[in-house]
């Protein structure tokens, strides 16, 4: 399956589902793909583009820019697409720049990882646990908190219940990272339409609306290195803070979280930097079984990339999930969810996204 193939499949579902074809369509963006390309292949002619890539969350980024453009008058109608063949062919369409010649990944991060993912990404994990005191069996809940929502997805992946003895008796990839708690190697895609509030009353079905986005970079795709404080990195707190003063809502506010977990600790991060617990606390957060099944912030319910699926960048998943749940629609449906939070990050943090879903209008 080509990951333009999954692209267009995604996009053809997103417009029979609100209604529109091609014609309606004047705002495009893809995000690696070459956008006139893919636009092009769709039927599709817009008045305004964008291809902001800045890793797994570009389709976040994107979501951002599509509002600002119809507020701006640019467009009125944007269409949002995602393909990736992460499993089959590996690759996004241009992608493979990271670590390039004399980049501080390249001086500073591969020569400890090679470049592989689960070396690089993690390499501020051991740091942490030293840190506050997080045991390798704590950090393991977080495998075994989303599976056990993944039980009740049926397009999930991984739906057997697994146990913190499986998760930590999981080949050994980089210490103290095992298979379990690396993502999913998968094939996806996934489309979004998006308008004004006035013309979603059109379409068929009750919109969603985006109460507050923010977003912000702190280093290079393959640089942890380059993080100004690897254990509470800023950009999380910068992009989390726009995020909410654009909405108007705390975080008591939301009944519904979802953050982009390639790793079992990026979870961790997110909740710490985004403020829904004190640093050093997200770990213990997960593991006491508050992210869960019946805990008070339920979290990646779709199984998230460790047990629904990972494509290599997985943000329109994310994103995907949040709206589901706030329209009523999702396989493992939380009772009630009026905000639901996405965030995402792109690269090994370097850019992250955050973005709130609501039932209401801002």
């Amino acid at each position: 399956v080509s990951s333009a193939g999954l692209a267009i499949d995604a996009a053809a579902n997103a417009m029979r589902d609100a209604g529109v074809t091609a014609a309606d369509i004047d705002g495009f963006t893809c995000g690696y793909f070459p956008v006139a390309d893919m636009s092009r292949q769709l039927g599709i002619f817009p008045s305004w583009a964008d291809n902001t890539v800045v890793g797994g969350c570009s389709w976040m980024f994107q979501l951002r820019n599509a509002v600002a453009a119809i507020h701006a008058g640019y467009c009125t109608t944007v269409l949002i697409v995602y393909g990736e063949s992460g499993k089959s062919t590996r690759r996004l369409g241009q992608s493979g720049d990271g670590g390039q010649r004399g980049g501080i990944g390249q001086q500073f991060d591969m020569l400890y990882s090679g470049g592989q993912a689960a070396a690089t990404f993690t390499l501020p994990v051991l740091r942490y646990q030293q840190e506050y005191g997080l045991s390798d069996e704590q950090l393991a809940v977080g495998a075994v908190s989303q599976r056990a929502w993944a039980v009740d997805v049926p397009r999930a992946t991984l739906r057997e219940p697994t146990s913190v003895d499986e998760v930590l008796d999981s080949p050994m990839i980089a210490w103290p990272i095992r298979r379990a708690m690396c993502c999913l190697v998968s094939d996806a895609g996934g489309a979004l339409i998006v308008t004004s509030a006035e013309r979603a009353q059109d379409h068929p079905k009750p919109p969603v609306y985006v109460l507050g986005t923010g977003g912000a970079l702190e280093a290079g795709v393959m640089s942890p290195a380059g993080v100004r404080e690897p254990l509470r990195p800023e950009f999380i707190r910068t992009s989390g803070e726009a995020a909410f003063a654009s909405s108007g809502i705390t975080h008591s506010d939301v009944d519904h979280l979802m953050i982009y977990d390639a790793f079992i600790h990026t979870p961790i991060f997110g909740l710490e930097g985004l403020g829904f617990v004190n640093y050093g606390e997200g770990g213990h957060f997960i593991a006491e079984g508050h992210t869960a099944p019946g805990g008070k912030l339920p979290m990646n319910t779709s199984g998230g990339g460790l047990s629904y699926a990972h494509t290599g960048a997985y943000g329109m998943l994310c994103m995907l999930e949040s709206i589901r749940q706030v329209r009523g629609e999702a396989a493992n449906q939380v009772p009630d969810v009026e905000v639901a939070l996405c965030h995402g990050w792109g690269g090994y943090w370097s850019a992250c996204a955050t973005l709130l879903f609501a039932t209401h209008a801002p």
